[in-house]
């Protein structure tokens, strides 16, 4: 495909996203960005959220990542399936019960205003992180198929890129994002499975899918022989039920989608159909990497790096032009159903939880919101540049290693307040938040060095561990 066609798929594709902006969200007051007036629809939420937590890194970084790690990513799918129980049985009952437009206002109620500002800031700090990477990702191939070839700099692409989310988050935020993302995960969904068709015709031979995929190397899934091994399957379950958690349960960005449900029960269905769901489109996702890679042996199609390959294949000269176009489609679309809801709750994040736009008169409020808005888009920009220096991981990879460490605290926070009765000293509540990711990067550094004992994901356990120790310390029965 040439960048011009590109260039015009990516056009009507924006275009058909802002008329449905406008048609899902008329109105641009603060309670339609904020709750979307909690009348969504759960299937239509359960639907969206799939290519939500699935995002561009899937997109791109799973298939990629096979060849440096086979299936064993299923083993923190799975573990998925349990962070999702948590958080279905605990988390969305006391998030309805309470009535929360932000899901870190239960902190302040259980243990006070710092808390309550402290984990607002460790999920903007996390969000803000994951949503440059993602967008980062998406960025990167863009410019490597389209702009690059025109000679527009990096940063030019990625002002477009994040522009464009502006354009059709700006009015009706969550109300707006649950529709959109319904039709990005089709558009996305729909590319990985016409990619992993088409390609099956290519390179799986007579013997069927399940004989091709059988005799790759890359297509074990459990590893139960090294415990010290970050792919030892006991580490990864574990790492992928708190990944979960956090990442979801204790994030306001996935949270503020099923607080728009009209109740309790629909927004449980919508968490354990998008578990399941998530089990067999990672499947998926894992199969066409190993396709992908096979492919590119047998045609010789070089990429510099894990996340260059799935652009690689689609888009080579000899391969039909049907796949390079659900290829961008398929990228676009899982790119921006992340990021876009990034936007819209790190907006929301900072409005209701630092700056409490809830005691400002309407209109003020509503300029206020705008104003953050468009800021955190911008800040968007630099970020994904600055990001361009650190690229020689699986962005996936990455976006867990940074996870552990942001959300980590906020994993401590919400287990002590859960399962303890202890009141702490709320003022005193930032020391174990700050020294918890210090001495839990050292404490993975030393056991390294010591023991050769590689900790890839299991750093988020150990990092809540320790603030919920040092809330422990600055704690009294009540």
């Amino acid at each position: 495909m040439t960048p011009g066609i590109i260039l015009i798929v990516i056009a009507v594709y924006f275009l058909l996203l802002i008329a449905l902006a406008r048609w899902s969200a008329p109105t641009d007051d603060n309670s339609t960005f904020f709750t979307g007036h909690r009348k969504s629809p759960w299937y239509v939420v359960a639907f969206g959220m799939v290519g939500a937590s699935l995002s561009g890194v899937s997109f791109i970084s799973v298939p990629g990542w096979v060849r440096a790690d086979s299936f064993a990513y299923m083993q923190v799918v799975l573990g998925y399936v349990l962070g999702y129980q948590v958080i279905i049985r605990v988390l969305l009952p006391l998030y309805y019960r309470m009535n929360l437009t932000s899901i870190y206002e239960y902190l302040r109620d259980r243990f006070g205003p710092t808390s309550y500002r402290a984990g607002a800031s460790l999920f903007l700090l996390s969000r803000f992180v994951g949503a440059s990477l993602r967008l980062y990702l998406v960025a990167m191939i863009l410019h490597f198929t389209v702009f690059s070839m025109w000679d527009f700099p990096f940063w030019t692409t990625v002002a477009i890129t994040v522009g464009l989310i502006w354009v059709y988050t700006f009015r009706g935020g969550i109300k707006t994002i649950v529709w959109t993302d319904t039709l990005q995960t089709l558009f996305m969904l729909g590319a990985v499975g016409f990619a992993f068709f088409y390609l099956a015709q290519s390179v799986v031979p007579s013997g069927g899918l399940m004989s091709f995929l059988a005799d790759r190397p890359e297509t074990q899934i459990f590893f139960f022989d090294d415990f010290k091994s970050p792919r030892f399957f006991w580490k990864q379950f574990l790492s992928g039920a708190f990944i979960t958690i956090v990442m979801t349960g204790l994030d306001q960005d996935m949270m503020q989608k099923n607080l728009t449900c009209r109740s309790l029960r629909d927004a449980q269905r919508n968490m354990f159909w998008l578990s399941v769901t998530l089990v067999a489109v990672n499947l998926l996702f894992l199969g066409l990497g190993a396709m992908l890679y096979a492919y590119a042996e047998v045609n010789q199609i070089a990429f510099s790096r894990p996340d260059e390959l799935f652009a690689a294949v689609a888009l080579s000269s000899d391969m039909s032009w049907a796949l390079g176009l659900f290829f961008i489609l398929g990228l676009i679309a899982a790119a921006y159903s992340s990021a876009d809801s990034a936007l819209a709750s790190l907006t929301t994040s900072f409005c209701v939880d630092i700056a409490d736009i809830s005691s400002m008169e309407e209109m003020r409020a509503v300029r206020f919101r705008k104003q953050v808005h468009l800021a955190f888009s911008v800040l968007l920009v630099f970020a994904i540049v600055w990001f361009e220096r650190f690229s020689d991981q699986s962005v996936i990879e990455k976006l867990f290693v940074l996870a552990g460490y942001t959300y980590g605290p906020l994993l401590g926070l919400y287990g002590f307040g859960l399962f303890t009765k202890r009141r702490v000293m709320d003022r005193w509540v930032w020391v174990p938040v700050i020294l918890a990711p210090v001495l839990a990067y050292v404490l993975v550094m030393w056991v390294r060095m010591e023991w050769g004992y590689v900790m890839r994901f299991e750093h988020l356990i150990l990092n809540g561990a320790l603030t919920a120790s040092g809330l422990y310390f600055l704690s009294k029965k009540i």
